[in-house]
């Protein structure tokens, strides 16, 4: 399977504004669209959609700072400096259409509001904390595990404490910790394009520092004037639809969808990206004229 999925695409990279490497796969064509993973993830896990849009899109999957064919996240680590990546890719290959899931969105929400080329933005659940609604009390936990160099148990306070894997939810730490272990010896390193949660672990630091960077910018997007698509999961944790509800009462020109069944994990490769492609096809092929429309009949309804 990895062999025929890696024949699909080719990988480029750019240079970001402080000289980090940002890598990213090109699969697909016609215009330009931009997928951008969540945390503790990279661009492996958006082959699946990446692929279901190819026969639309040119598609260019980036490894976030920190992950896969990109540089480390740096000295000096903020949300602006995935900003800068994100210009640097757009600078690069003229991409004017961008979706990203979780974190990613956060970077693609800012991106869009300090990046005037972009035309058109799809987010699926950024966890934009209003008034503290992400959870954050168990990052202490993690930041200490992993100076211990306890990356399983780091692993598993992570995902207890966002509550975006049902499975972490359910089952006792003293269950998920040798589970989790288990699995990192198996996996092992991480080998060319294929990035194991070995490496993607570490990474979750520098997400929690963008979700508490950006907690309560609500209103910074008033005058975001491009058509945005809010896109969540029914299954997903509260504060991730409360964040979904905030923007799209605050956006200027958003549109929301909720997919029945699916989770945080929607448009990833093991989750429902086929469902995630219809929505975004359809979003990112109307006309801005065509949106800005739709976008003023639904209002008059309202």
């Amino acid at each position: 399977m990895k062999a025929s999925i890696s024949s699909t695409y080719t990988k480029d990279s750019v240079i970001s504004k402080d000289g980090t490497i940002i890598g990213y796969r090109q699969m697909g064509h016609g215009p330009g669209l931009i997928l951008l993973h969540g945390g503790m993830k990279a661009s492996q896990d958006f082959m699946k959609l990446g692929q279901s849009l190819s026969d639309t899109f040119t598609v260019y999957l980036p490894d976030r700072r920190g992950r896969g064919l990109s540089g480390p996240p740096g000295d000096h680590f903020s949300v602006m400096r995935e900003v800068e990546d994100m210009q640097a890719i757009i600078a690069k290959i003229g991409a004017i259409k961008i979706f990203a899931l979780s974190s990613g969105a956060l970077v693609a929400l800012k991106t869009a509001l300090t990046t005037p080329a972009i035309e058109k933005a799809a987010l699926y659940e950024p966890p934009l904390s209003i008034n503290g609604s992400a959870p954050v009390s168990w990052v202490p936990r993690y930041n200490s595990e992993m100076t211990k160099g306890k990356l399983a148990a780091a692993a598993v306070t992570a995902m207890k404490g966002l509550g975006t894997e049902p499975v972490f939810s359910k089952l006792p730490r003293f269950v998920l910790v040798p589970l989790m272990a288990l699995i990192l010896k198996l996996q092992g390193e991480s080998k060319g394009d294929n990035v194991t949660i070995r490496s993607l672990i570490p990474t979750q630091h520098f997400d929690m520092h963008i979700v508490q960077e950006m907690s309560d910018t609500l209103e910074d997007y008033v005058s975001l004037q491009i058509p945005i698509l809010l896109l969540g999961g029914e299954k997903s944790p509260a504060f991730l639809s409360l964040a979904l509800d905030g923007l799209a009462a605050t956006l200027p020109h958003a549109q929301r969808k909720t997919f029945p069944g699916l989770g945080h994990d929607g448009p990833e490769d093991d989750g429902r990206p086929d469902l995630i492609a219809k929505e975004l096809r359809h979003f990112f092929a109307e006309s801005h004229s065509v949106s800005d429309r739709q976008l003023d009949q639904k209002k008059s309804k309202t």
